[in-house]
Formats: C-alpha cells, structure tokens, sequence
C-alpha cells in the first residue's frame, strides 16, 4: 500500500539530506518563525515542515499542483483530516507501548507470537481506516486523496479482511503444530517446514487413524527439562521462516503508517498554518506555479509571513509585476522594508513550490530548480579570514552549485568593502549571473553598481525602491522605481543631531 499524498508517483522520503545552502536559506528567510507556526509545538510537524519547505526548490509544476489539489481538499475539511492525523498518531502509540509487553525473548516462536499479536493490532486499525475512506471519500475531489481513499476500499475489502482474520486464528495454533523434517547427514533432521495442522481433532489421530502401537507418539514429563528445550528447539526451526515472514508483514504494515503521519504532517501544518495568519489579518491565495524559463513574478498584496507571526497582525503588503525579468534591483532608503520584501519574495517562492498557499492575494512566480540566499552577515570573532573575504567564498560556492533558472537573493551583498570596490564586483557578478540564466533579487545600497545598471537599460533588468515620504517618514512599499542620487544620510543626521524643543541635550544621547 502506498500513501502518494505528496507526489502522485512515489512516496515522499523524510530522510533525503537537504540542499547544502538550506542552512543558509532557513537562516536569511526565517523560516523557523513559518516552521514553528505550522508546527504548534509539535517537534515531527517542525522536522516535516523544514524538510518540505527547504526541499521545495527542485518541484516541477505538475508536482505542485497536485499537492495544491490535495491541500484544497484538507481546507475544505480540516476536521476529517486531523481525526484521520489523530488515528494514524493512535495507532503508531499503540504499538509502541506494545512492544514493553511482546518483547520478552528472541527465538523464533516468541517473534512468532509477538508478531501475530501486532498483525491483530494492526487489522483493528485498517478496518478502522477503511472506514473512514468508506464515509468520506465522497468529500474528496483531488486525485491524491481519491486514489487514496480508493485503493483502501479495494485492497482492504471484506474478502481480504477474512482471509486475514483467518490466517491469524491459524497462526495461534489451537489444533496444535504439524512440523515436517526430513532425514539429513548422520540422521540427523533437515529441511524443516511448518505444515498446514488439520482442523479438528489430535492431528496424530487424524494422520493416524485407529488403534496404533505406542512408537508412534511419546508424551514429555512436565519435569522433564531436557525434553520440553528439545521440543522447544524442534519448534522454532519449523516456525523460523513462518516468524519472519509474519514480522515482514508487521513492517510493512507499520511502515504504511508511518509514512501516512508523515504526509498528512504537511497538510496538518498548513492548517495550523492558515488557521494562525488568519488571525493574524494575513490574506491566502492559491498561487500560480509558471514554467521556469518565464522569468514571471506577479503579486498583489504580499507580504512577510515570518513577520505577520512575529508581530501578531497583518505586515504591509506590496504589489509586483516583472515578466521576463532575470534581475531585480531593490534600493532605497535604510529602514524602508526592502529586507522584508525580499524575504517576503523568497518565502512567498518556497510556499508556492513545496504545493502550499501564499501570503498574498494573488502570487504567481516561474519556479526554480534551487533557491539560494546570500546576505550579509555580522561580523564574527571566529572568522579565519576578514568579512569581505568571507562574503566572496560564500559567493564562490554558491556559484559553484548554481543551475540555469535557480534563483539567488541577494541582501546588501558585497557591502563589506568600499563603494567602488563593492560595485564592480556586484557588476560583474550579475553580468555572470544574467548570462547564466539566473534569475536574482538584489537589495543593495550601492550606489555606483545600481547606477551603471541603470545606465545600461538592459530589458531583463527591473528597478524597485523604497517608498520615502516626504516628510522623511516610510511607507514600507516597494514601487517600480529608478534608483536616486542620495541614500538620505540627512535622515540619520536630522534623527541624531537635531534637538526638538523639549527634549534632552545631545551630548546626553552620546553618552
């Protein structure tokens, strides 16, 4: 049995190891404020979130709406899915506290036993889930959750229930067991094999029937040690094979339920999601994925959703429309969100792509086979090597792993040396980057490089700056804008050094 509820092919795999540059990427993004939201304090919620989030980059269109068409299904009946997430929880917890009562010996007929009680267990539970396809498949409309629920009814019909429930009466052994051997070197038994027991009767009686001399049966003293270890050996090499194969059974079965929490772990998180920014006053959309080579963002009323959860109401949205865009330039004045528009974007990008809602209320971007961020860092006492330095090699090996389309964000980045300096390298690295294909998102203060940029008219190339009013105030808007002549180093001069009536004295704001 296969769940199939994230990729219609396959089964969607916790352990792959993640991207390189996810460290950095949950870092520059924030997304352990979005994790923890959708997690709400559930630790295997946290892991499933950030490895679906961090995994989402490599998603093709068809994989993203198929999962947007099993989410709508889980919005339009949340409670049906956390009682379904609730069973599933119910079932794994149950056979964990089992096992402190099954396991007390390792020999073939204790696994035997411990593995025909799990097998009971586990049919209780499918009839149970079986169930629940039978009263709620009709809600469901998606195909994931329709071959889902599907496939439930067909493979655990009531035919196969009793053939099971059957099998498992047999495997208690209640007419006692046949075991056949056959005679090896030096007389010695070989090839033993588990027989089907006769129902009904002593099977010795029935094999043979009437009156027959006594060698051909032996009764054991309770006493007798040696012989009831003797029996005891003869019973665990018939049964050896037959304990294994019901013990594959039980795996399987359990590892069915395993990756059924872990697939409706995304969904249950993305309730717990959209119930949270709801509340918040965040608006939700059903994003569009485009084909990666249309180099579209389009965006109405988006906005940063690690913010909205950090502050507890509705963060400013902005609006964006770029087609055939490889690189977006975003300047402006200190302190006017272009940061959190940027991380609005990419945040916004990782939703769309791992098949989840947006924080906006339209968003539509072309998808990219890997998402890197590059931000400046602070300066860290560990370095073996100046900031700069430190900036370039974390450049170098992004480079390294860059394909056609991926898509790099770019904060304040190579602003750690001086103007000139920073600017040519900005320069020839977007140069490198457009003539690779590689769409970015560059939030800059660099004044030459924005500048030169705009200069050169290039038609892939989209300005945006930060709205300054203009009594100095911001708006937190990103607007279609050419970059100015001034980074407003009066605002920092007027908020320092200049002293309101009333307030104190300046040399007392120094100290």
């Amino acid at each position: 049995m296969k769940v199939h509820l994230l990729h219609a092919d396959r089964d969607f795999d916790l352990e792959v190891p993640l991207p390189m540059h996810a460290a950095a990427v949950r870092q520059d993004l924030e997304l352990d404020t979005l994790c923890a939201a959708m997690a709400d304090g559930d630790d295997f919620l946290m892991q499933v979130a950030q490895q679906l989030l961090l995994s989402a980059a490599g998603n093709d269109v068809g994989t993203v709406c198929y999962r947007q068409r099993v989410l709508d299904d889980c919005l339009d009946n949340p409670e049906a899915i956390r009682e379904l997430y609730a069973d599933v929880l119910e079932t794994l917890d149950t056979e964990r506290k089992s096992l402190r009562f099954w396991t007390f010996g390792h020999s073939p007929a204790s696994l035997l036993y411990r593995g025909t009680k799990l097998m009971e267990m586990l049919l209780d539970r499918l009839k149970l889930l079986r169930t629940f396809a039978e009263h709620n498949a009709q809600r469901f409309e998606s195909e994931g959750f329709s071959r889902f629920f599907g496939m439930l009814q067909q493979e655990l019909g009531d035919e196969y229930l009793a053939t099971a429930e059957s099998q498992l009466e047999t495997l208690q052994f209640k007419h006692g067991m046949l075991i056949g051997a056959r005679l090896g070197d030096g007389n010695k038994g070989a090839a033993y094999a588990l027989k089907e027991t006769p129902v009904g009767g002593n099977w010795l009686h029935r094999l043979l029937p009437g009156k027959h001399p006594d060698e051909y049966g032996f009764r054991v003293d309770a006493r007798d040690q040696e012989g009831h270890s003797a029996l005891s050996e003869l019973r665990d090499r018939g049964t050896e094979t037959l304990a294994n194969s019901v013990a594959q059974a039980g795996e399987h079965v359990l590892e069915f339920f395993r990756q059924l929490r872990t697939e409706l772990a995304f969904y249950v998180g993305a309730l717990n999601l959209r119930d949270t920014l709801r509340e918040c006053g965040g608006d939700l959309c059903r994003p569009a994925p485009e084909a990666p080579s249309s180099g579209r963002y389009a965006a109405t009323g988006l906005y940063d959703p690690c913010l909205t959860l950090n502050t507890g109401k509705a963060a400013v949205a902005n609006d964006l429309q770029a087609q055939d865009k490889t690189l977006l330039i975003v300047t402006g004045a200190n302190r006017g969100g272009k940061s959190t528009f940027l991380r609005a974007l990419g945040t916004a990008q990782l939703m769309l792509q791992a098949g989840l809602f947006a924080p906006a209320q339209t968003f539509s971007s072309a998808l990219c086979p890997a998402l890197f961020t590059h931000y400046k860092r602070e300066e860290d006492a560990g370095m073996d090597s100046g900031k700069f330095d430190e900036e370039l090699a974390r450049m170098s090996a992004i480079a390294d792993s860059l394909v056609p389309d991926s898509l790099l964000l770019l904060n304040e980045s190579f602003a750690a040396t001086n103007e000139k300096e920073g600017s040519e390298i900005a320069a020839q690295v977007c140069d490198a980057l457009l003539q690779k294909r590689i769409r970015v998102v560059f939030v800059t203060h660099l004044y030459s490089f924005a500048h030169a940029m705009h200069a050169r008219e290039l038609p892939q190339v989209l300005f945006l700056r930060a709205e300054r009013q203009d009594d100095g105030g911001r708006s937190f808007r990103i607007l279609p804008a050419a970059p100015l002549k001034t980074s407003f180093g009066r605002d920092i001069y007027e908020r320092v050094f200049t002293k309101p009536r009333g307030e104190v004295d300046i040399t007392s704001r120094i100290a």
